[in-house]
């Protein structure tokens, strides 16, 4: 059968396309490439997927999860570095910061907003290997609109909706973004339903890495209840500061956050059951809409991550989301292995709406 579950485009994601990342201070080629979304979108179209158009939001579900400052610091970025004359002198051509205001730096003070836009870059960005060039606002923004396109079409009915987002967004918490992320998409979607109507929403991340923006965002708060799947950051992976089972969220969202780390190498098996605890949880939270930050990265051979899920892997954590019966929102996240990236996606899809088929 077809797919249907409608997938959520913005051709604008193509005009964020970095020059360079800075890993180790060192330049090296960006592997968050346009190409990525492009294959998802031949792999599922070749599906029998119909594609829908993001359409343009107000900047008020931004805000309800973003710092204001944050959101201007991005919209503005760009352009300011350019005015600077920074790609010239000294002749680096995307924004990067290279001063970060860290606890041991700042010992109790309140940082100020510099007034020196490398310095000022690093009091919103937290890793250099996410750089802001020409069009990324543009692109960035672009994506919010997919989230919220497929929210509202599963607020106005639908079971499920996909939104094909690029750049991805779950590594960026209220104030400050990194990990080739820009703005929460995933964070946006479920705030925005929950504004909607669902008194309680679950955010269930399968990217790689630990989902450190939603955790960050929704961490005092047990009406959105965040859990993650992802590789041991004790183990050297990012994003290295978070991500330990022991967070569990504080005040109010005690207990509404589950980090389900995984040792370098974990298969279908042990992944799988690390999905199943969050889903458990998704069943004591008494959950009413689900959104799903959907990276594919802890797929066998992507060289960003040391997991080794399978295609029917990620099959297979379709099914079990899918039975879940919840009104869904799935927003891509990472996938950096253009050969797969789509039959993976595709993959999971599928398997959600057999999940589906089945109830």
């Amino acid at each position: 059968m077809a797919l249907s579950i409608p997938v959520v485009w913005a051709d604008a994601h193509r005009l964020h396309d970095p020059e360079t990342a800075v890993w180790i201070g060192v330049p090296i080629p960006t592997d968050e490439l346009p190409q990525r979304a492009e294959a998802i979108r031949t792999a599922l179209e070749e599906a029998g997927a119909s594609i829908v158009l993001a359409e343009p939001h107000p900047d008020d579900p931004l805000l309800a999860v973003h710092d204001p400052e944050l959101v201007a610091f991005l919209r503005g970025a760009w352009e300011a570095w350019l005015a600077a004359g920074l790609p010239e002198d000294p002749g680096q051509p995307d924004v990067v910061g290279y001063i970060f205001p860290t606890p041991g730096l700042m010992a109790g003070l309140e940082p100020r907003v510099p007034a020196a836009l490398p310095a000022r870059t690093g009091a919103y960005c937290y890793a250099t290997m996410t750089a802001v060039a020409e069009g990324t606002w543009e692109a960035a923004r672009a994506a919010v609109d997919a989230a919220l396109t497929a929210a509202d079409l599963v607020l106005g009915g639908a079971s499920a909706a996909y939104a094909c987002c690029r750049p991805p967004g779950h590594h960026v918490t209220r104030g400050a973004f990194g990990g080739s992320c820009y703005l929460n998409n995933s964070a946006i979607a479920a705030q925005y339903l929950r504004h909607g109507g669902h008194s309680r929403v679950a955010v269930i991340d399968l990217d790689a890495h630990h989902g450190n923006g939603a955790q960050s965002i929704f961490w005092e708060r047990d009406d959105i209840l965040t859990g993650s799947v992802h590789v041991d950051p004790a183990c050297g992976w990012f994003p290295h500061f978070f991500g330990f089972a022991n967070e569990r969220g504080s005040g109010a969202g005690e207990g509404a956050n589950l980090n389900a780390p995984l040792a370098p190498g974990s298969g279908d098996d042990a992944w799988l059951a690390g999905l199943d605890r969050l889903l458990e949880a998704t069943t004591r939270h008494r959950t009413e809409a689900l959104v799903v930050p959907l990276g594919v990265d802890a797929a066998a051979g992507d060289p960003n991550a040391p997991l080794a899920v399978t295609q029917a892997g990620f099959r297979e954590a379709g099914r079990r989301l899918g039975a879940l019966g919840l009104p869904t929102v799935l927003v891509q996240e990472g996938g950096y292995v253009l050969d797969t990236i789509g039959a993976l996606v595709r993959a999971n899809l599928e398997g959600f709406e057999e999940a589906g088929r089945s109830r």
